[in-house]
């Protein structure tokens, strides 16, 4: 059995001012810091820079990314898990430090703001979504790992004989410690599958395809040791939130990706046209 360590959920405090820095919030820091360093190493990829990706580029995505995750997600947790609660405490909706964030709605947001950034800067919206799919999941790690901390998400009832089962705070019963399960699976293994895909070119839009597909089977497994925060019967079957937000990823991520494959030409040659235009300019 193992015990859930219960760190306090305030890290430090600023001096002089005595500002609380919350765990959860350093994760968050976390996860944009990643973002950047392993977006300053993609651009340095062949097919990536031939597209005229620069550091200038990736600092300001994370500007708009930020923006996307934090309103994104809380307006997600708001709207697809909490709205009861939200209604009756609207003053703790931007209270985002003490946690309460969603992944979908998060996932979402960011969609909504690199479209807006692409625009800004006349990038195919694919070859955003492409160039920032292998740098979300260490971030969406970092995220739920804050979860842990902050002893958010118990998983369900565990057995005793299980060598990793833990003793949450607050329940009364050994359960599985469902946001390491997250951190590993739906984050760094996803990471390690994309990062390795991504490395070499691929047609438009398949890599962002890629990891919809692959984090919606990845969270829809680890749901299933996870306290769901509520769940519906599909023909004798019980399925939880999680899983239901999970499923339209699953789909269009398998849908686009195939689709992706069936244009290649298409994407190679819109490559090759942006780098020509690249180097005319200079």
């Amino acid at each position: 059995m193992l015990v859930h360590p219960n760190p306090d959920p305030v890290a430090f405090h600023i001096p002089l001012v005595s500002w609380p820095v919350y765990w959860y919030g350093i994760m968050y820091g976390v996860a944009f810091l990643q973002f950047i360093l392993l977006g300053n190493q993609r651009i340095k990829q062949p097919h990536i820079a031939a597209q005229g990706w620069t550091k200038e580029h990736v600092s300001d995505m994370i500007f708009y990314g930020m923006i996307g995750v934090v309103v994104g997600g809380r307006l997600g947790e708001v709207l697809f898990y909490r709205p009861a609660y939200f209604w009756e405490h609207p003053l703790e909706i931007p209270m985002t430090w003490l946690g309460g964030m969603s992944f979908h709605g998060g996932f979402l947001g960011v969609v909504i703001a690199m479209c807006l950034w692409a625009r800004k800067h006349k990038f195919a919206v694919g070859d955003v979504f492409d160039f920032i799919a292998p740098l979300v999941p260490l971030g969406y790690a970092a995220g739920r790992f804050g979860n842990f901390i902050n002893h958010e998400l118990p998983g369900r009832a565990a057995s005793a004989d299980l060598p990793w089962a833990m003793q949450w705070p607050g329940v009364d019963h050994l359960v599985h410690p469902s946001p390491l399960y997250q951190t590993l699976v739906d984050g760094i293994l996803l990471f390690v599958i994309l990062w390795a895909f991504a490395r070499s070119a691929k047609p438009r839009w398949a890599t962002g395809a890629l990891y919809c597909m692959l984090y919606g089977c990845a969270r829809f497994f680890t749901e299933y040791f996870r306290v769901p925060d509520w769940q519906i019967d599909v023909a004798g079957m019980t399925i939880s939130s999680g899983q239901i937000l999970s499923l339209p990823m699953i789909a269009v991520g398998a849908a686009v990706l195939v689709w992706a494959y069936k244009r290649p030409t298409i994407a190679a040659e819109n490559t090759a046209k942006k780098s020509t235009s690249a180097k005319k300019k200079k």
